[in-house]
């Protein structure tokens, strides 16, 4: 029956407790046996054992598996996110200006401080109940869907625009030197990851805030994240090769990268539903 099942394209899950179901568990994509009653072959054969006997914790198990699914799914995004903006800033304005705002040392900050730190503070987010609504992911889905696909696009369009409209306008729209715009440049594009990583927490849903405060550890890493980013700027300006900012445009850097964050993440949401590539993906 595993067998015939698994030849039509099912994802076959068995549970069994006893020697004669070890056959069967270990044909299973997932064999789940009895910590108590079940004998120690059943417990071999296995993927999963369920310590208390109690079969209703298989949907505390599901709900967890689909959540590091989940996870993963958000640090992708988030992540290639930070590399097409990088890239296409960076040879846009070498091929045209023959110089690049971003330096080595500040991208090698900023592929540390997120891949470290916002791949902790993604992968920290527990399942929700909303998680069980989902249909199950097929074998053959990928993990980069169409949904990921439209965050992943959109918000990094929304970064580029921005951020080649400083390299060009920025030292007469505020007024500062090269080294300064460049500083400012390297900063929102910093701030808006901070930003983006609250937008790749929910990949659906436009209030992306919601559910947000039961994860402190989230917000600890967006507090020594930011944190690190001033000491980046104001002190280490020779290794970083910065200019200290000013109060004021502290406060610009905090400014369009908020907005730039949530009116991406709430565009993102609003003009794509999901309805649509639900529909895509079924067609």
């Amino acid at each position: 029956m595993v067998q015939c099942l698994k030849q039509k394209g099912n994802v076959v899950a068995v549970t069994g407790d006893g020697t004669n179901d070890a056959p069967a568990l270990k044909e299973a994509d997932i064999g789940l046996s009895m910590g108590i009653q079940g004998t120690e072959v059943a417990k071999e054969s296995s993927d999963i054992v369920i310590l208390d006997d109690n079969f209703a914790t298989l949907v505390t198990v599901l709900r967890w598996g689909r959540g590091v699914y989940a996870n993963i799914q958000k640090f992708v995004q988030f992540q290639l996110t930070i590399n097409v903006a990088t890239l296409v800033v960076n040879f846009v304005t070498a091929a045209s200006a023959g110089e690049v705002p971003l330096t080595a040392v500040q991208l090698l900050w900023v592929n540390l401080i997120m891949d470290t730190m916002a791949a902790l503070a993604l992968a920290t987010d527990k399942p929700t109940k909303e998680l069980m609504e989902k249909p199950p992911v097929g074998q053959t889905d990928p993990v980069i869907t169409n949904i990921v696909w439209r965050n992943l696009l959109t918000q990094a369009l929304f970064q580029i625009v921005v951020l080649l409209i400083l390299q060009i306008k920025g030292r007469s729209i505020f007024g500062v030197s090269e080294k300064v715009n460049n500083t400012l440049i390297f900063n929102i594009f910093v701030l808006c990851q901070v930003f983006n990583e609250f937008n790749s927490r929910d990949m659906e849903r436009i209030n992306v805030f919601k559910g947000s405060q039961r994860n402190r550890l989230f917000w600890g890493i967006v507090v020594v994240t930011i944190a690190f980013q001033v000491v980046m700027v104001e002190l280490l300006n020779k290794f970083a090769n910065t200019e200290r900012l000013s109060w004021g445009q502290w406060g610009a850097c905090f400014g369009i990268a908020a907005n730039l964050g949530q009116f991406v993440g709430f565009s993102s949401s609003y003009q794509f539903p999901l309805s649509q590539y639900s529909a895509m993906e079924e067609g």
